[in-house]
């Protein structure tokens, strides 16, 4: 029990950067019904993003002063991408069969993994990413790091930003009628195209957010990065709700604690001592979402189709 603030505060800093990421997920998939796969991808772009701004910043200039900038860039990169995957990839399918922008989605995660594999710089293997220097803080008895600081207090800035454009500007409105009808919304004059643009894009900044905080947790990035990330960010996104914004940074937070949890404890179990340890965390979170969803199948926060019709 001594261990529980630590393990506490382990898991929710996974769980923030679950939350980051499974936005885009449920953004993207609450207004076009899309999942788009390639999402981890955009998460990994972004980190190597803030990494290039960070290499041509002069090297007098400091971590905390630099992170800003690395967070410009890294969002620049990432929406870039985003939204050029919208445009060139989605939006000619968007009349098709679902399974057609499925089957893009994983191709175009597989084509920018293979991008910055060959052209960025020393990517075949993990780059260093820059870390913050200096002793753990001790917080209510869990000692977190300082780069660990960045996505505690970066998370909820960024869900209060996006909880305040959703329901206070007129794009954030567009958004909820392009989610609830689509059809309608462009009857009454908004620009659905727009609307699905920015949904990428903002799913893509926070994407990028969760990249530099990640570099600055683990001090390195790879291309392969996204891709097991992207893959909880979605089983966050499914075990909050998807399509809620904030079911999104719940399920992450949620399955970062049950991992972080599961990690330290299940091995203490009788019987249970071959299935803990880090190496078993990635199965006791998708055995927490099968739980979830057989009693709850519309996530924790999602509405049932009946209670939306």
């Amino acid at each position: 029990m001594n261990e529980l603030p630590q393990q506490l505060a382990n898991g929710l800093i996974l769980g923030a950067m679950y939350g980051l990421i499974a936005i885009g997920y449920t953004m993207v998939y609450g207004i076009v019904q899309l999942i788009n796969f390639a999402h981890g991808e955009i998460f990994m772009v972004g980190g190597f993003g803030a990494l290039t701004v960070y290499t041509a910043l002069p090297s007098s200039l400091g971590l905390l002063t630099a992170i800003p900038l690395m967070i410009l860039g890294g969002i620049v990169v990432s929406v870039l991408v985003a939204t050029a995957a919208e445009r060139f990839a989605y939006r000619p399918l968007r009349t098709a069969p679902r399974l057609a922008p499925l089957i893009t989605a994983i191709g175009l995660s597989l084509a920018l993994q293979q991008a910055v594999w060959m052209w960025y710089p020393d990517a075949k293997k993990d780059v260093p990413f820059p870390r913050f220097e200096g002793d753990a803080v001790n917080i209510l008895g869990a000692h977190i790091q300082r780069g660990d600081l960045f996505v505690l207090i970066a998370a909820p800035l960024c869900m209060i930003a996006l909880g305040v454009f959703v329901n206070k500007t007129r794009t954030g409105r567009g958004m909820q009628a392009t989610a609830q009808d689509p059809d309608t919304a462009k009857l009454m004059g908004v620009n659905t195209d727009r609307i699905i643009v920015m949904a990428f894009a903002i799913g893509a900044a926070f994407a990028a957010v969760a990249a530099v905080a990640y570099g600055l947790k683990n001090g390195q990035i790879g291309f392969r990065m996204g891709f097991l990330m992207g893959l909880k960010a979605f089983t966050a996104a499914v075990l909050g709700g998807i399509g809620n914004i904030y079911g999104a940074m719940l399920g992450g937070i949620v399955l970062g604690v049950a991992e972080s949890l599961a990690t330290g404890y299940i091995s203490d179990i009788p019987g249970m001592e071959l299935f803990g340890g880090g190496g078993w965390k990635d199965v006791w979170a998708f055995a927490l979402l099968i739980i979830v969803l057989l009693v709850r199948p519309q996530g924790l926060l999602g509405e049932r189709v009946a209670d939306r019709a």
